[in-house]
């Protein structure tokens, strides 16, 4: 279609029929939605005509209102105010610019906050250039940062910003999408069945307060308090319990789904929310809240506070790692250090959850591998990491410790599996030293007790050896 419109319009074009132009549109809805809270025009009237306020009655600061309202005529909140003048008694501009407007170059203020001349100094700037990441939700791509491209290049224009782009790298994270719970109430009373028997029924389902499930089994009195229509309610269970429909659907109160970050807090602790929101998928991607699976998250925090307690005494051991624990560690340094520069939070995650189990395997309580481990943590559960720190015998914070660097030699392997199939089909894996030559491998195969059987007394046609994977024998 795009090319279809394209060759019409040179059509057009071509017969003198009409003319092409490329029409810039600025979204300006959110200026014409008043304020209180934005920056007021330095502009007064006279005779009806602006005029602009000299740099020496500036800034102009907003003055007291009685409310935060429009007027009663369909004014801007500042028409409240009273003396809204200039000195020589002239009307000051009533409307305001909108919240995002005046921040749209405040990356530039922070390189240069205390200059009284100017808006940056050229030094300032080109020391800062612009911003490396911004972070932030996919509206601000219509909000405020086409508003922040459009007064950066204003400004590179003008000789004050030193980069035509202002920000190097957009990153909008996903927005985290609400899990709803369902009670199913048979037609015309107050009775509400399970949701494994409400086929049986003529129901309505009807959406209850999520933070009065757990793991979509209904807290029954709660739900009786919850509303005083309820009070009176009956229920048909099923194993004794009363299990709640779902669905992801946008996190709203008047779908009852809303999770209140404080209550999460309160019962887990805040680390455990942190890696849990981490936990819920990748960065850019919207992703359903599920209190369900929070549990999972906060049983790997009590493992990594196991890992340096034995009988709830703290104790660790001082003695030099061994190569599986420097294996493990170095694994998750490299995994960690990755995951970080690409945002890959959710998978680091689920490197910390293998390290743990791996480390826990080895009964490895070593204080040299746990130094470390703490450290690469330590951004995504700041405050446990920083208790065990303290455990550890360190005076100075977790967050002044250099991250520890991966070495490579901790990961590779000594010996590799080899699957060994013939005619194309697995029937053994038998494991090679890493440095291991084909022709060694391929006599050892041939000589093996398990190969006997499948070789039959024939002579095989090829053997094929892909190293540190797979023989294929072809008879």
């Amino acid at each position: 279609m795009e090319k279809a419109i394209g060759k019409a319009i040179d059509e057009i074009n071509k017969q003198e029929l009409g003319y092409s132009q490329v029409n810039y549109r600025l979204r300006d809805a959110t200026f014409s939605r008043q304020r209180y809270w934005g920056e007021p025009f330095p502009i007064y009237y006279k005779d009806g005509m602006p005029h602009t306020l000299s740099d020496g009655e500036l800034p102009l600061e907003l003055p007291p209102v009685d409310k935060f309202l429009p007027t009663e005529t369909g004014q801007p909140p500042l028409a409240r105010a009273k003396d809204w003048v200039t000195e020589e008694g002239y009307p000051l501009e009533t409307s305001t610019m909108p919240g995002f407007a005046g921040s749209s170059a405040y990356y530039l203020r922070y390189m240069d906050p205390h200059n009284n001349q100017m808006l940056v100094s050229q030094e300032a700037n080109h020391y800062w250039r612009n911003v490396d990441l911004y972070i932030g939700g996919i509206e601000h791509a219509t909000g405020h940062l086409i508003y922040s491209r459009f007064w950066n290049k204003f400004l590179f224009d003008l000789g004050i910003a030193c980069e035509e782009e202002p920000f190097k790298k957009l990153v909008n994270q996903g927005m985290i999408q609400g899990r709803s719970n369902f009670v199913y109430r048979i037609k015309d009373t107050n009775t509400f069945v399970s949701l494994g028997l409400k086929d049986q029924y003529d129901t309505t389902p009807i959406h209850v307060d999520v933070n009065i499930v757990h793991h979509d089994v209904l807290d029954i009195e709660a739900f009786k308090k919850w509303s005083p229509e309820y009070s009176n309610a009956e229920f048909i269970l099923e194993d004794g319990k009363y299990i709640c429909g779902w669905a992801v659907e946008k996190m709203s109160k008047s779908m009852y789904n809303v999770v209140n970050p404080d209550d999460i807090v309160a019962k887990y602790g805040a680390d455990t929310l942190r890696l849990y929101e981490m936990f819920l998928g990748p960065l850019e991607q919207s992703k359903p809240w599920d209190t369900n699976g929070i549990d999972g998250v906060h049983r790997f925090l009590r493992r990594v506070w196991g890992l340096f307690h034995t009988n709830d005494t703290f104790q660790v051991s001082p003695a030099e790692p061994t190569a599986a624990e420097l294996k493990a560690l170095h694994k998750l340094i490299q995994k960690i250090s990755y995951d970080i520069e690409h945002f890959s939070f959710n998978t680091s995650i689920s490197a910390f959850m293998i390290c743990i189990n791996e480390l826990t395997s080895l009964k490895s309580n070593n204080r040299a591998i746990l130094h470390d481990f703490l450290i690469l943590l330590s951004p995504f559960a700041p405050h446990i990491t920083e208790e065990l720190w303290s455990k550890l015998g360190n005076e100075h914070t977790i967050f002044d410790t250099q991250w520890p660097q991966f070495n490579e030699e901790y990961i590779k392997e000594d010996t590799f599996t080899y699957a060994i199939s013939f005619n194309g089909k697995v029937r053994f894996t038998l494991d090679f030293a890493a440095d291991a030559n084909k022709n060694d491998i391929e006599a050892a195969v041939l000589n093996h007790p398990d190969s006997q059987k499948w070789i039959d007394g024939k002579t095989p046609k090829k053997v094929i050896v892909v190293p540190k994977k797979i023989v294929n024998v072809v008879l």
